[in-house]
């Protein structure tokens, strides 16, 4: 289904100005079976993804317009989806009982932190109805329970597929150099500040004379993690400032720094250990290739789905 040409039309009738780029005159965009889905609905659909792109690029309007295209092509699409899920759900002869539309709407109203009353007073605001909510909140569970109905959620990922996707992707498996470290930060109050440097070899000589890493690091560090004792973890070495990596290259494991002094702050680190650059074992990468590959054949059975839908039902786009 070719949607590049009502795209165009689409983008081209949005306006210059941004709060106005995201008005679209109102008309039939696409027709399912007997369901219309106008220009308006579509507004709705993808507002706050056109609200965001608004607020990212409000000063780049070349920019807005290269991200909006996407951004309708897939609102529609997911519209469209939309449709014929809910198409078979009436040809397969499903009910929903109102019984439980009311818990789902009542359920809605709980996580949103509102009572009826509240949520009545927001939606006329917004010019929406509570019987449009009611039925929102119906339409989002029968999609939901559809999806999950004809797209196994236990995937079944054989160790065969495991092992050739790690032999076919070994380069997203390497890992660099990392170093695993304790640092402390002490800021300067400016570039030529001389007592943030003294400041870190007084905490030097504590550490010599006795103090741990941990505790000095615990009362002087100023960095994200004084908290936890200046631990910093495995870190790649790249992911290290120069002046960082340099200082910790040649230390050994329980080696610590001297004071390394840099224009906006003073560090000094502890190298707890060291591992080499390497490939992460086909272990330590099992469960993450099992979730990759569980979504991606779940995306295929999904896709696969949703075609069997628009091959026995009746679909025009306008432009």
């Amino acid at each position: 289904m070719k949607l590049s040409r009502f795209i165009l039309v689409l983008a081209l009738a949005l306006a210059a100005a941004a709060p106005s780029r995201a008005d679209i005159v109102d008309g039939i965009v696409a027709v399912i079976n007997n369901t219309v889905i106008t220009r308006q609905q579509l507004q709705d659909f993808a507002k706050p993804a056109i609200d965001a792109l608004n607020r990212t690029y409000a000063d780049d309007p070349a920019a807005f317009d290269a991200h909006l295209n996407s951004v309708l092509t897939n609102s529609l699409e997911l519209l469209i989806e939309r449709e014929l899920i809910m198409n078979d759900f009436d040809v397969e002869g499903y009910h929903l009982p109102d019984s439980v539309v009311d818990e789902l709407v009542q359920d809605r109203i709980r996580e949103l932190g509102d009572d009826q009353v509240s949520l009545i007073k927001s939606l006329q605001a917004e010019d929406e109805t509570y019987a449009q909510f009611r039925e929102d909140v119906r339409d989002q569970y029968i999609e939901l329970a559809l999806r999950d109905k004809n797209v196994s959620q236990e995937v079944i990922i054989s160790p065969f597929q495991v092992e050739n996707y790690y032999h076919s992707h070994l380069d997203d498996f390497k890992v660099e150099d990392e170093i695993k470290l304790r640092m402390i930060v002490l800021k300067k109050s400016s570039p030529d500040d001389t007592n943030t440097p003294a400041l870190g070899r007084e905490i030097i000589t504590a550490i010599k004379k006795g103090a741990t890493f941990a505790q000095m690091a615990s009362v002087y560090s100023q960095g994200s993690q004084q908290q936890e004792a200046g631990e910093w973890g495995w870190i790649e070495r790249s992911t290290l400032r120069s002046e960082l990596a340099d200082a910790a290259l040649p230390l050994r494991p329980g080696q610590m720094s001297g004071v390394i002094d840099t224009p906006d702050s003073c560090y000094i680190m502890l190298v707890e250990d060291k591992r080499p650059a390497h490939v992460k074992s086909l272990n330590e990468v099992r469960d993450d290739i099992e979730k990759t590959l569980g979504a991606q054949e779940r995306a295929r059975l999904e896709r696969q789905w949703i075609d069997s839908l628009k091959k026995k039902t009746f679909i025009q786009i306008f432009p």
